[in-house]
């Protein structure tokens, strides 16, 4: 099992934030739409050097999505900034018909995902984002594990022409990935090699699941642990060479089982590779008020539960 060093832990928003003042600086087409939640989104640094391509909407969340469509087609490149939750639920409708449905060229950037949002609880803990954006037509989506992957995807997203959902988070986490990667869409990464089970893991759960590849090498289990960045596409030749080299999966994600990650894969196998499958996730229920370490060990989102998945996966071999 490699090791992935780290110096630091940080949080997926100011990855975020850091992206988008990049591309403040190096493309002028670029603006940044926030619903009364600048700081939260870390986006201030774009807003203090840029203000005039900073556009503060307040609490009208469906008008921000309508205002970022109209700009592009002034050719601007619209980033809107809202928790997920706002970003997606409240506005699902004006996603579709302004957004999708005529591929505008918007990108939805999306905060404070998952149960990790933490004591906010289930009113802001949106867990069904991935499944509803994935459905829609013409909509690239993205959920990044780190700050330095955060920052290349927020940057990548901009030279990518169609409308993309960037999903990020709260709470700080490693920051393992490398400063200088080039992020590309669609493209899975694996993260270690291995002959005995198939670690897909998207988001926060990636670092979970170097964690739980650590104790399944200490039982002599050799996991191959690919971080799926894109949600959509889905790299589906990373995932059947994976698969038809270990004949079992596990997939891991901060969200519902139904129509997450593993929802994808288990599509996929089913179409073309039909093999055993076990999914860690959210199991049909809405999240709660707790520490994001707490709601992490109740809903079975750790290590542990990659641990335990892998090991009931492997015995239906």
């Amino acid at each position: 099992m490699k090791d992935f060093p780290y110096t630091e832990s940080k949080d997926t928003r100011s990855g975020f934030g850091a992206g988008l003042h990049e591309l403040g600086k190096t493309n002028p087409n670029v603006v940044a739409l926030c619903a009364d939640l600048t700081g939260s989104l870390k986006m201030d640094a774009f807003k203090k050097d840029f203000p005039e391509r900073f556009f503060q909407v307040g609490i009208a969340e469906a008008n921000m999505i309508g205002l970022a469509a109209g700009m592009t087609i002034g050719g601007k490149i619209p980033f809107t900034g809202t928790f997920a939750n706002f970003s997606t639920g409240r506005v699902y409708d004006q996603i579709r018909q302004s957004v999708a449905y005529s591929g505008k060229n918007v990108k939805i950037c999306a905060s404070h995902a998952g149960v990790t949002l933490g004591e906010d609880g289930a009113t802001h803990q949106i867990l069904e984002d991935l499944g509803m954006m994935k459905m829609l037509p013409h909509m690239t989506v993205i959920n990044p594990c780190d700050f330095n992957q955060t920052k290349a995807a927020t940057i990548a997203i901009a030279d990518y022409e169609g409308p993309v959902y960037l999903r990020f988070g709260r709470p700080v986490v490693p920051n393992f990935t490398p400063a200088d990667q080039k992020f590309e869409i669609g493209k899975a990464w694996v993260l270690n090699e291995g002959k005995d089970v198939s670690i897909f893991a998207t988001g926060h759960l990636v670092w979970k699941a170097v964690l739980a590849g650590k104790i399944l090498a200490e039982q002599g289990i050799d996991a191959e642990i690919i971080n799926i960045h894109t949600i959509k596409p889905l790299d589906e030749e990373a995932i059947l060479a994976s698969v038809a080299k270990t004949r079992c999966v596990v997939s891991a994600e901060e969200h519902q089982l139904n129509g997450g990650l593993g929802d994808s894969i288990a599509q996929l196998l089913a179409r073309k590779m039909p093999l055993p499958l076990e999914m860690v996730g959210v199991n049909d229920s809405f999240g709660e008020s707790g520490t994001p370490e707490q709601l992490m060990e109740k809903y079975r989102l750790n290590e542990g539960a990659i641990v335990e998945a892998v090991q009931k996966v492997m015995a239906r071999k």
